[in-house]
């Protein structure tokens, strides 16, 4: 009961001491999923989730470096609606992009579109509950974990940090994956320019699966060398690159980039609107195609994580001039966000002229190398991932360390980085579909970070300022199950 009263009192919010206590806690600031204290200024300013991943953005990267610094000074700037709103859409974007078509095809495109519209619903309000709980509880410098310490206990704090691992371990196998199929493409297209003027490529559509079209022909892929394969050899040559990136002590350099998070998701928009315009409307048999119900489970899951910005969402709107436009400016934003997904999920997939089963979980795979928008995307987006890349593992180290209540030592920055590749390498040759990853990342981090910890924290809040009903218990309970519901539906999924 004195936990209770202390918290009710004075606009049942702790004082602001205890928030940036919790800030400080964290001697090493974290970038996306652990972000402390960020301040976002600019419309350059954001971060990938993943969709994650989030391939990543650029806001989080200014505050990145910014919480770099070893002296952190308190700034009253704001940033109008309109940079709100855009932070917040470009934070957002990512890596989903890429097998956003991938999860249409799966899921059927009615299907699709609702579920698109079902998931953004429910992350928009989840994403406000933790809004409206920092406004009674928090204050402008609290985050998510500070939060959940408060109201719910040191066992909901471990709980956001754990499953931030196993975000952050998902981002950087997605990462690996892409960095390795940018590389290997890009490798490839260099080479053979020494020969174009000799040989005529086929600049056709490519299908892995090899199905059967009738109205296209499908060129078979050329054969690998033994020394140089795409998921042999090309995995261990990124590692060569890569590895001595991880271990730079001070990677606020690769901040300096930060601008191709926002050019690369431009670039993909108008790369699938180029294509579409160029392909036509390809319905055919569009609507009577029959998919498995369980199968829609596949872009449930991806959304999950392509919604994803709740660990940070606080900071962001923080600084928002206009914190009473907050629930307006969050909404306009996911709008936005959703709008973008389905202009290129929708529209590759009702345009793509092969069987829409032979859409990849990565987009650019249904392109031969030799086409030259395919070829100036896969550069673009190798040089943003290997600049961010070092970021993102820096991340999974420093909050595997906080975990564990280690020091960051170099020899444990060795360590881990060895495991970082290690692991990456094997699911590099071994599992390299980034839609499987994403999907199984983003309903596991869905569960805990979109559905059950913004619905306890709500309820804890509620119960402190003696608003709880019965039905808002159950309407929370039903929420986490929906979660719950849709991790467990990844495991039935055919392949």
């Amino acid at each position: 009961m004195r936990e209770d009263d202390r918290l009710k009192k004075s606009k049942y919010s702790p004082s602001d001491s205890y928030c940036s206590a919790m800030s400080r806690l964290e001697t090493t600031p974290l970038l996306g999923v652990l972000a402390t204290r960020p301040a976002y200024k600019s419309l350059g300013d954001s971060t990938d989730t993943l969709g994650p991943g989030e391939v990543s953005s650029d806001a989080v990267l200014s505050t990145y470096k910014k919480n770099f610094e070893k002296t952190v000074k308190n700034e009253n700037k704001k940033q109008s609606s309109l940079v709100t709103i855009f932070s917040i859409w470009n934070t957002i974007m990512g890596s989903s992009l890429l097998t956003m078509a991938w999860g249409v095809e799966r899921a059927g495109l009615p299907a699709a579109l609702v579920l698109v519209a079902v998931m953004a619903a429910l992350c928009l309000y989840t994403a406000y509950i933790l809004i409206s709980v920092n406004a009674y509880h928090g204050s402008d410098t609290c985050s998510v974990q500070a939060l959940c310490r408060l109201l719910l206990g040191g066992w909901a704090e471990a709980l956001a940090h754990v499953f931030s691992v196993l975000v952050l371990l998902g981002a950087n196998i997605v990462y690996w994956i892409l960095i390795t199929n940018f590389f290997y493409f890009t490798v490839n297209y260099f080479i053979d320019l020494s020969v174009s003027n000799a040989t005529e490529y086929n600049t056709t559509l490519l299908c892995p699966n090899q199905i059967v079209n009738e109205s296209l022909m499908i060129p078979s892929p050329a054969e690998e060398s033994r020394y140089w394969g795409l998921h042999t050899t090309a995995p261990l040559y990124t590692a060569l690159i890569v590895f001595p990136l991880l271990n730079f002590r001070n990677v606020s350099f690769f901040t300096k980039f930060n601008s191709l998070g926002t050019l690369s998701v431009f670039y993909l928009l108008i790369f699938v609107t180029v294509k579409g315009y160029a392909w036509g409307i390809n319905m055919g048999a569009l609507w009577s195609e029959t998919h498995a119900a369980r199968n829609a489970a596949v872009l449930s899951g991806m959304l999950a994580l392509s919604f994803y910005i709740h660990n940070i969402i606080i900071e962001i709107m923080s600084n928002n001039a206009r914190q009473d436009k907050n629930g307006r400016d969050l909404t306009i934003a996911f709008v936005l966000v959703t709008i973008t997904y389905t202009m290129v999920g929708a529209v590759f997939y009702v345009c793509f002229p092969l069987a829409k089963s032979c859409i990849e979980d990565n987009i650019l795979n249904n392109f031969e190398r030799h086409d030259v928008m395919t070829a100036v995307a896969r550069v673009l987006l190798l040089f943003q991932v290997v600049t961010v890349y070092p970021l993102v593992a820096y991340m999974l180290r420093t909050e595997a360390a906080i975990l564990l209540s280690l020091r960051d030592t170099p020899a444990l920055m060795l360590l881990v980085n060895v495991c970082i590749v290690v692991m990456c390498i094997l699911f590099a040759c071994f599992c390299p579909n980034i839609g499987t990853i994403i999907r199984y990342t983003g309903a596991l981090s869905g569960l805990v970070h979109v559905f059950a910890l913004p619905a306890a924290l709500h309820v804890r809040s509620l119960h402190l300022r003696g608003e709880l009903a019965h039905w808002m218990t159950l309407l929370y309970c039903l929420l986490v199950l929906a979660g719950a519901a849709n991790l467990l539906m990844q495991f039935f999924i055919t392949e």
